[in-house]
């Protein structure tokens, strides 16, 4: 797959949503999240495991038969992880159940992914801080689509976020050296 560049738009930039920070590396703009929430509050974010130099999201996560944790790249757009299991060739495209690695309450909510050829009907819920404000991630594992939920900023300008998609199942590492 070729990378395509997708710049940050400037209007997302001007009203960035907290949780949320923008970064330069080699030239280029990125949005890395910087804090996320169960609904119950607690941080889900790893700070003893980074992915490109930044904490990660834990998530404690079943796919398929497999169970554990899932250390997820915080840059937008990046869908590098980290899996204390190993996921099958059969668990490719099952719908992954999240928990916050905390307390254990479910991240699950119904939604209907709009990813072409996806058909999940399931996402993952993560909560900027606030509570007002959230990254909705398709529950299907390997499905690139996520979404920002952003009460404040115009939808046409979450929806051009959304798109910025750096990586897809045959990747080349942008972020390789930094």
């Amino acid at each position: 797959m070729k990378l395509v560049y997708k710049e940050v738009p400037v209007e997302f930039l001007a009203a960035l949503p907290e949780g949320i920070k923008y970064v330069q590396k080699q030239g280029k703009d990125f949005l890395v999240i910087e804090q996320l929430y169960c609904r119950d509050g607690h941080s889900l974010m790893a700070d003893h495991v980074r992915l490109h130099g930044e904490p990660s999201i834990c998530l404690d996560a079943g796919i398929g038969s497999q169970r554990g944790r899932v250390f997820v790249d915080a840059f937008w757009g990046s869908h590098d992880k980290l899996y204390s299991f190993i996921p099958t060739d059969t668990d490719l495209h099952s719908i992954i159940e999240a928990h916050c690695p905390h307390c254990g309450i479910s991240l699950m909510a119904p939604r209907e992914c709009t990813y072409e050829g996806c058909g999940s009907r399931q996402a993952i819920v993560l909560n900027l801080p606030g509570g007002v404000n959230k990254i909705m991630v398709c529950a299907k594992h390997g499905c690139p689509d996520h979404e920002l939920v952003i009460q404040k900023i115009p939808e046409e300008i979450t929806r051009r976020v959304r798109k910025i998609n750096y990586f897809g199942e045959f990747h080349d590492d942008i972020f390789r050296g930094i």
